[in-house]
């Protein structure tokens, strides 16, 4: 019928099923005792370096798993995998963002008896992400030095949605002329109350801490 408008009550239907999905993977984790971390953030901001030092000092204390969320490639995962750590790919294809759905999918085939710890890449977007649960404990964004001084307060949806901010390369502050503190105070207007963790992932700053600050 021509000229026939239909509304659809797009967090209904699309989050809804997602929040879904995402209970059903919280109940696994749950069962199994696991922690599982959610971390975003934009492409280049240097997540998966930042999850490698994690994973360096993880598996000597806890079973770990990542799951990697790109459009396409292993890249990341065989990094990871390098450090000794399994790892599960999940290709997205043209999504911008891991769900509940693709994650419980893809963990159908895991024995998650063998796992204390679930580590979850998504995929590069600081965007997209923010607004899809995937079940997890916590969800972390990541942002850099190298991304100039206005990425928190472009993004306060994405800030308001997370449990933690982890502010990455801050060895290059000082070559970039960077105030990170200002940063820390952007971060503070959106949320006074969120954890914000300064870190280096190259030099291995700032990792203790966050391991700390996630409970691990």
């Amino acid at each position: 019928m021509s000229g026939r408008t239909i509304s659809i009550d797009v967090k209904k239907d699309l989050f809804g099923a997602n929040d879904e999905a995402a209970s059903q993977n919280a109940q696994a984790f749950r069962k199994h005792g696991i922690k599982a971390i959610d971390i975003m953030g934009s492409v280049g901001t240097g997540k998966t370096l930042l999850i490698e030092g994690l994973c360096e000092r993880l598996r000597t204390k806890y079973r770990v798993l990542m799951v990697a969320g790109d459009l396409a490639t292993t890249i990341d995962a065989d990094r990871v995998a390098s450090h000794g750590v399994d790892t599960l790919q999940i290709n997205t294809g043209t999504a911008c963002h891991l769900d509940a759905r693709m994650v419980r999918v893809a963990l159908a085939g895991v024995d998650l008896s063998r796992y204390q710890v679930v580590v979850i890449e998504n995929v590069g977007n600081l965007i997209c992400p923010a607004g899809y649960s995937l079940g997890v404990d916590k969800k972390v964004v990541v942002v850099s030095v190298t991304e100039g001084p206005y990425m928190i307060r472009k993004h306060p949806l994405t800030i308001k949605r997370a449990d933690m901010v982890v502010i990455n390369k801050i060895d290059l502050a000082e070559a970039l002329q960077f105030d990170v503190d200002a940063l820390v105070t952007d971060v503070r207007e959106v949320d006074a109350s969120i954890p914000v963790i300064k870190v280096s992932s190259k030099t291995g700053e700032g990792l203790d801490v966050l391991i700390r600050a996630l409970g691990l």
